[in-house]
């Protein structure tokens, strides 16, 4: 359960220093981060696991080379649904979130309802997946937008 704004714990800045090094190398040992925050190993894991429980910090994960793996396409779609009824969008998000190829679904304001981030083995899965869009039930209109290079992807936000 995501904490309500009176729940989520003020920062200072050792808090915002202890987010930009994890956002920077999650598999730091606590003592290096403690000692990149300027505190001991105890408080600094006390802190971590605060901001763990406060829902800020999410979970760890490994950032893998999609083309490494056989993902040589990565690309963007724009879906408009027919009706913005909260049972049609809903049932949308649910639809995508079990096929393993979509890796972000956003509800978005302006010029479509979502927009997913896919990745595709070649051409002919990346064309299989916009049939399997376009196909979907109450979507009445795809764009896809295929990426050529990218040129930057941090992860977390600006501390």
């Amino acid at each position: 359960m995501k904490p309500q704004p009176a729940e989520i714990p003020v920062l200072d800045a050792i808090d915002r220093r202890i987010l930009a090094e994890l956002q920077e190398d999650g598999r730091m040992t606590n003592v290096e981060l403690a000692r990149r925050a300027g505190i001991s190993a105890p408080p600094c894991l006390r802190r971590v696991r605060r901001l763990e429980e406060a829902g800020i910090i999410r979970g760890y994960h490994a950032d893998s080379d999609p083309q490494m793996l056989g993902w040589e396409i990565t690309f963007f779609a724009i879906v408009g649904l027919e009706s913005q009824k909260e049972l049609v969008l809903s049932g949308f998000e649910s639809l995508v979130a079990a096929w393993p190829e979509v890796r972000e679904c956003h509800m978005i304001r302006g010029g479509g309802d979502f927009l997913l981030k896919l990745v595709a083995r070649d051409t002919a899965h990346e064309n299989q997946l916009t049939q399997r869009l376009t196909g979907a039930p109450h979507v009445s209109r795809v764009q896809t937008l295929q990426t050529i290079r990218t040129s930057r992807s941090l992860a977390g936000v600006p501390l």
